[in-house]
């Protein structure tokens, strides 16, 4: 196929739904999504319509949003309270709650907390006020990471001295080995992320279909790449020989995207990290390596406020695949996306954002 049309074919859909049917009746499947853009998209084009009711779809951690803990929010807002500081940031980072408050409400008090649509933005407002101290919040996962490194060499280069990041960039596989060794939710095979492994490749996940003997395919964005992907993964399941497949092909390589990852090796060095809902995971996360310290946020002293959570948001059981939705109490109640309580309503990749937005 050639067009995007042709990847929202109807009559596609509903002949791919029917060699689902055919393989997948009987036993109950679990399958697994890590990518909030699948989520959305899943909602959107109501992919569960097509399926048998004993093929289950499941929202994993796949919003980088979403898992950002509270105590990292609360440190940018720590620097958002300072004078000297410009933040600069994505803008669905600005109505995620911290502790006490948000980027949204300290931009109000005024702050200067500034949206950019790429961190490149960043080094031009740091050359355009020198006088300010400018951190970005770097959040992500591998699909965002090399860019950002892109932007912290240039600056050492430059020797740009006052543009710092404040490191929170996660790394996928390292959380679905998490995920699978938690045992919490019964998962037969995942549907994997399409951005994050036009970086990786395919490589990054062989340990998922060898060790833990779970079916997996990454998997483009539109309704017939993704039920094209359920069948993969349902003959996958069915026939008990799980591997990784790649259904994306027009964009993900093996081998994935050699310079960006050779980028990100040469500024960043995995740590271990703490997700939302999931605790710390050894070896998920990114710290920026000495040779660029010099740039790194997080090695300047701020005065952070007492970690405090909201007892009734169940973001993190979502995220973990735990729960939905509409398990939560607040949810459509006092949860809305002009007022929301949690980062999964917040993002566009948020599991509480679609079904808010494509539920029913």
């Amino acid at each position: 196929m050639k067009y995007i049309d042709e990847f929202r074919d109807r009559r596609v859909c509903e002949n791919l739904a029917t060699e689902i049917s055919k393989i997948g009746h009987g036993r109950d499947i679990s399958l697994m999504e890590v990518c909030g853009t699948h989520t959305m998209s899943i909602y959107r084009y109501g992919i569960k319509k097509f399926l048998l009711p004993n093929i289950r779809l499941l929202s994993g951690p796949g919003c980088p949003v979403c898992v950002t803990p509270n105590g990292e929010i609360d440190k940018a807002i720590a620097f958002a309270r300072k004078s000297e500081v410009i933040i600069t940031t994505f803008g669905d980072m600005l109505k995620v709650p911290g502790s006490t408050s948000t980027l949204a409400v300290e931009k109000s008090r005024g702050s200067d907390v500034r949206i950019v649509y790429s961190a490149v933005d960043c080094l031009k407002i740091a050359e355009e006020n020198p006088d300010k101290t400018v951190v970005f919040l770097g959040i992500g996962f591998e699909t965002t990471a090399p860019t950002v490194a892109a932007t912290i060499k240039d600056a050492k280069d430059r020797m740009l001295k006052n543009y710092f990041v404040l490191c929170y960039h996660k790394l996928i596989p390292p959380v679905i080995k998490a995920v699978l060794e938690s045992g919490e939710v019964l998962v037969d095979g995942f549907i994997l992320p399409g951005h994050v492994s036009v970086i990786t490749g395919t490589e990054v996940y062989e340990f998922i279909a060898r060790d833990y003997r779970k079916a997996c395919v990454v998997t483009g964005f539109e309704p017939v790449d993704i039920l094209q992907s359920i069948f993969m993964l349902v003959k996958q399941v069915k026939t008990n020989s799980p591997v990784v497949e790649n259904q994306y092909t027009r964009s993900v390589k093996k081998e994935g995207n050699l310079r960006a990852k050779c980028l990100m090796d040469t500024v960043f060095e995995p740590v271990d990290c703490e997700w939302r809902g999931l605790g710390n995971i050894p070896m998920s996360g990114l710290k920026i390596r000495d040779e660029y310290s010099v740039l790194d946020a997080n090695t300047i002293q701020v005065d952070i406020e007492p970690l405090r959570e909201n007892p009734e948001c169940i973001c993190g059981e979502v995220l973990r695949g735990v729960k939905t939705p509409l398990d939560c109490s607040l949810f459509r109640i006092e949860c809305l996306p002009e007022n929301p309580k949690g980062p999964c309503m917040i993002s566009s990749e948020g599991t509480c954002a679609a079904y808010y937005k494509y539920g029913k």
